[in-house]
């Protein structure tokens, strides 16, 4: 099977929202009237973003699901994507679920593919997803104002509790395993959430690498600090839910530091003020996603973690994820 058979085969699809889609030299959109594009690119490479094992049809989903999270951040709804993919070989075994896993998240949310480019080498999938926002409504990193709400989606530190028991480095229950595996190789992309904060939210941002990290870019970005409460942040590892008590699996550090650290949750922090607490819980429940009030914003610049009595709580050996740290 050739590169363009494989192409043919696999990843040509009518493309009814877009002018122009694959089989050209470039694909062409045209967004809505008043509409802004989002565009966002990710790369997931094989050994660094995903281990060599895993299910190619739950792959394509992450593939495609970790950029519609850049989307969900913005506030933006999903048009489409380009997918460049290097292969060691043209195997349709390996092809077939993969490209089922990728396009019934495309399905699910719209979201067309318009091109893009194969080659022959190590496993290597980066996708660029485009999305369109009204004019002056995305949700930006540089939103947050003092006496803001925070929150977060969902729940955090699932994907990091599968990982370390993949490296061998924990040991579960084979029931919270495999919660906590399904949260790392299938995300979900807050999409819903996402488009139903425009106008409520101030700023947001997904968690990708994790929660100190990803929310000090906002901080950054907005000029502010955070006060946040350890004692709400500690409950949120979704996989330990089932088990009889959280702490029989892991001490306090340990969850801590898969919730503050853990990434690859692909969640959304985001801040709004307090008087439209109703709003946020009303836009929660339409995008049948939860949120949890994890601290406040404030003037003052830096991250700061508290306990439930309001007392500092030091992470100093707790880091995000950085490619190149």
């Amino acid at each position: 099977m050739g590169e363009f058979d494989l192409i043919a085969r696999y990843f040509t699809r009518p493309t009814p929202n877009a002018a122009l889609g694959v089989g050209d030299d470039c694909a062409l959109l045209q967004p809505g009237p008043g509409m802004q594009l989002a565009i966002s690119c990710d790369m997931l490479v094989e050994g660094r973003h995903f281990l060599s094992t895993v299910d190619p049809g739950k792959l394509g989903h992450k593939a495609l699901a970790v950029n519609l999270s850049d989307l969900a951040a913005c506030g933006a709804k999903p048009l489409a994507f380009t997918l460049a993919l290097a292969l060691e070989r043209a195997d349709e075994a390996w092809l077939a679920p993969f490209s089922r896993g990728l396009l019934a998240l495309a399905d699910l949310h719209g979201c067309e593919l318009i091109g893009g480019d194969t080659t022959r080498g190590p496993l290597n999938i980066c996708i660029t997803v485009f999305g369109e926002v009204p004019a002056g409504q995305a949700l930006l990193r540089s939103g947050a104002r003092a006496g803001d709400d925070l929150y977060v989606s969902g729940t955090l530190g699932d994907a990091r509790l599968a990982l370390d028991v993949f490296r061998g480095t924990q040991s579960v229950p084979a029931a919270v395993f495999e919660q906590a595996r399904a949260r790392m190789e299938q995300p979900t992309p807050r999409v819903a959430l996402g488009l139903a904060l425009r106008g409520i939210a101030h700023a947001a941002i997904d968690v990708s690498d994790g929660l100190l990290g990803d929310l000090g870019h906002i901080l950054d970005a907005s000029g502010v600090g955070a006060v946040v409460d350890t004692s709400i942040t500690i409950n949120l590892i979704a996989a330990c839910q089932d088990s009889t008590r959280v702490t029989a699996l892991f001490d306090a550090d340990t969850q801590l530091g898969y919730v503050l650290a853990g990434g690859d949750d692909y969640e959304l922090v985001f801040t709004a003020p307090a008087s439209k607490r109703d709003a946020v819980h009303a836009a929660a429940e339409q995008a049948q996603t939860p949120v949890t009030r994890i601290g406040h914003i404030e003037a003052q610049r830096g991250l700061r973690l508290v306990d439930a009595q309001g007392r500092p709580v030091s992470v100093q050996h707790l880091r995000s994820f950085d490619h190149f740290a």
